[in-house]
């Protein structure tokens, strides 16, 4: 099962998806590929494939994305191999933005789409300003493009309101867990066991 997760930049979608990891198991992550600059928090090959964009247009060209867009000037997306290769070890969890979502929508009906939304513009704000990693200029460029993205939160299948961070985190673990439980995901497990209850014999009891 692919487990889609998106929403403006600032909502906490990233800390939200590492504490699902760590909280379920057998759920594998989807690393991204992106031209921008590695942040010192982060780590190449767990957090994003850090890449050129001449590297990324290749991969483009050669059909090697599902899923890619331009966001604020840097390019990110997700490599075929992420999608075709994962899967078979678990579930996976994508994080990605708006644009690829609806991307791979199209692509993957099947897929469970969760949507990250903060609790109010000024809070969104304050979290980007917090990072203290861009210019205010570039956090404006992020708020208004965030305004614009929002819209989209009806095309998703849940909803996630990052308002406190250990309450939006059970809500996230909650669903992929109930996703899980489906009749149609759980149909090999449930099987042998119908099996084992057709096939025992009349029993009688004094």
């Amino acid at each position: 099962m692919l487990f889609i997760i998106s929403g403006p930049s600032g909502c906490g979608k990233s800390t939200l998806v590492h504490q699902a990891r760590n909280k379920i198991k057998d759920l594998q992550f989807s690393v991204s590929h992106t031209t921008r600059k590695k942040r010192a928090s982060e780590k190449e090959g767990e957090d994003y494939y850090f890449i050129s964009k001449q590297e990324f247009r290749k991969m483009v060209k050669a059909d090697k994305m599902v899923e890619w867009a331009m966001v604020h000037g840097k390019m990110y997306g997700t490599s075929r191999r992420e999608i075709e290769r994962k899967p078979s070890q678990g579930d996976l969890l994508l994080d990605i933005d708006i644009q690829g979502a609806q991307q791979l929508k199209e692509r993957f009906r099947k897929a469970v789409f969760i949507f990250i939304l903060p609790p109010s513009y000024k809070e969104l704000k304050k979290r980007l300003e917090k990072r203290g990693e861009e210019s205010l200029r570039f956090i404006h460029k992020r708020l208004q493009t965030a305004k614009k993205e929002i819209r989209f939160y009806s095309d998703f299948d849940y909803i996630v309101i990052n308002d406190k961070i250990e309450k939006a985190s059970q809500e996230l673990t909650s669903i992929i867990l109930s996703v899980r439980c489906r009749i149609e995901v759980r149909q090999k497990e449930i099987g042998p066991i119908i099996r084992t209850f057709n096939q025992v014999k009349r029993e009688y009891y004094e």
